[in-house]
């Protein structure tokens, strides 16, 4: 199985993006889905300096001021995520007041009357919401208290939450929240572990991204978790490319999903261009997986469908068909293509 080549990438992204911004000509909320869309469309415009894309999310940000979603004082994780693109036009055209609400917000979180409060990621998705944002501030702030917090806030997610934490460290995968925890957590119709692929693609997405901007003293224990989610993965990857819904059971909810599978190549096809991930060993993985997403998802119009929408848990948002689709899946492909673009040469 091998990879298309780089220009072909670009046309298939180019052609999801272009869909996406002509199908929604309003830019949306600010929260995170069409935020995660949004880092999403800034990452394409890196690769291809294509100033649309770069006038789309301007144009989103400006017209919510650069705030996040219920004010600098929250602490939840999902309205945390808009500083994602947020830092990518500070970096981009740098404007102290682009950054200005996402590192008050963080500031809170470090040093406000609250500091000492480290259990706010109770669900494994906002390791990708937040992550991100306390690597990139304590970079651009030069003020390693904000590592130090993301890590505990992390460490609590990853061993305390629910009693014992939400990695299972046997199965290398992460349980989505406390309620499938077992014993005596949700399993599946066949009594099986229920791990949630967009789940675990939000863990792998948010190992990728903070590892790109993190000193290598501070790397160790998310190097880890994403070579051995890796291992895992490689051996639960579908034949046509796609993960299932639930890693532990392909019978429950079988299927194409397209935002797991997205987010999984992307932080595969990091680990392989940062040197992580033995390419020999993982590149037909990524491979498999982006041509099994063009072949099935991508329509000839450039419409990605098989996108799992909105929700709390692999239930939600059924059925999910060649014709469903969503903002933060688009940005989900959009990161993948973007790191395979990379490797394709």
């Amino acid at each position: 199985m091998k990879l298309p080549s780089r220009a072909e990438v670009v046309r298939t992204l180019r052609k999801v993006n272009d869909h996406w911004i002509g199908a929604n000509t309003d830019p949306g909320d600010n929260q995170w889905a069409r935020a995660t869309y949004m880092a999403g469309d800034l990452a394409l415009y890196r690769l291809t300096q294509d100033q649309r894309y770069l006038d789309h999310a301007r144009g989103w940000a400006e017209k919510w001021s650069y705030a996040l979603n219920t004010g600098v004082t929250t602490r939840h994780a999902d309205d945390q995520c808009a500083g994602q693109a947020y830092l990518d036009l500070y970096e981009l055209e740098p404007e102290p007041a682009k950054i200005a609400q996402i590192g008050a917000s963080l500031r809170l979180m470090v040093e406000g009357p609250d500091a000492a409060k480290d259990d706010d990621w109770w669900w494994v998705d906002a390791l990708h919401m937040a992550m991100p944002p306390f690597a990139r501030v304590g970079v651009l702030f030069d003020d390693t208290r904000y590592w130090d917090k993301m890590d505990a806030l992390y460490t609590h997610t990853k061993s305390v939450e629910g009693g014992k934490g939400l990695l299972d460290p046997a199965d290398r995968l992460w349980w989505r929240d406390k309620r499938y925890l077992l014993p005596g957590g949700k399993t599946s119709p066949n009594g099986k572990n229920v791990y949630w692929s967009r789940g675990d693609g939000w863990a792998a997405a948010a190992f990728a991204k903070v590892l790109q901007v993190l000193p290598a003293s501070r790397t160790g224990e998310y190097r880890d978790r994403l070579v051995e989610m890796a291992s895992t993965l490689r051996a639960l990857q579908r034949s046509d490319g796609f993960w299932n819904v639930n890693l532990a059971d392909p019978q429950h909810l079988p299927g194409p999903e397209t935002s797991g599978t997205a987010f999984f190549t992307y932080g595969l096809a990091y680990g392989i261009r940062s040197g992580l991930l033995d390419r020999a060993t993982y590149l037909p993985v990524v491979a498999r997986a982006w041509n099994g997403m063009v072949a099935t998802a991508v329509h000839s119009d450039g419409f990605l469908g098989w996108v799992q929408g909105v929700g709390h848990e692999p239930e939600s948002s059924r059925p999910v068909t060649a014709d469903t689709t969503a903002d933060f899946g688009v940005g989900g492909f959009l990161y993948a293509g973007t790191e395979v673009a990379a490797l394709a040469g």
